[in-house]
């Protein structure tokens, strides 16, 4: 199977837990006979979308087009990316805009008044990586922003199953993070 890894932290200046957990995933299912290519969000140059025309119309640029590429040829994509005040940091959301245009992920049938999904038969996993305890943020926030990419983004385009991972207390204790660490050993051997 064909595997993209998103790696969605906006700093590529050093290593973080988050790159650890990708590599962690990205390993192993590599051992396990999956064919495994990462996307580093905060290495690609491309601009933030400012219009619905651009959105609709304007062509993505190279970063963004071999992306399109590489996420239409995979059968499973595993997104990594740390909560940043509530939500996906500004840059893996303005990554998102770019890729998940009209015409690649989606297509509006005129006649039906509907939109079409281009991108089904993909499943997805979604790894988000926090300070606060991942419980907490399920139980009192909700998960709202995972909820939010998971339904109004990749399910709206036709990626489906998708399910998440909640790493919380990141910078807790070295135990702590290797439970986390097998656990996307665990889950990238079996490309869930």
């Amino acid at each position: 199977m064909k595997i993209v890894i998103i790696q969605g932290h906006p700093d590529n200046s050093e290593r973080h837990f988050g790159h650890a957990l990708a590599e962690a995933y990205a390993e192993a299912a590599r051992a396990s006979g999956h064919e495994v290519l990462t996307i580093e969000v905060a290495a690609l140059d491309f601009p933030v979308l400012r219009s619905a025309e651009d959105w609709k119309h304007k062509a993505p640029v190279e970063a963004i087009a071999d992306s399109q590429q590489q996420i239409h040829e995979a059968a499973h994509i595993a997104i990594f990316y740390p909560l940043w005040l509530g939500t996906m940091p500004a840059l893996l959301k303005a990554f998102f805009e770019q890729v998940f245009r009209p015409g690649y992920a989606m297509h509006m049938d005129s006649e039906l008044d509907q939109w079409t999904r281009l991108l089904r038969g993909k499943t997805a996993r979604l790894v988000v990586t926090m300070g606060m305890p991942g419980f907490a943020y399920r139980l009192l926030y909700r998960a709202h922003s995972l909820k939010s990419l998971e339904r109004n983004i990749l399910k709206f385009v036709g990626i489906k199953p998708v399910h998440a991972s909640v790493i919380g207390l990141v910078e807790s204790t070295e135990k702590h993070r290797e439970k986390a660490l097998k656990r996307m050993r665990y889950l990238g051997a079996r490309a869930r």
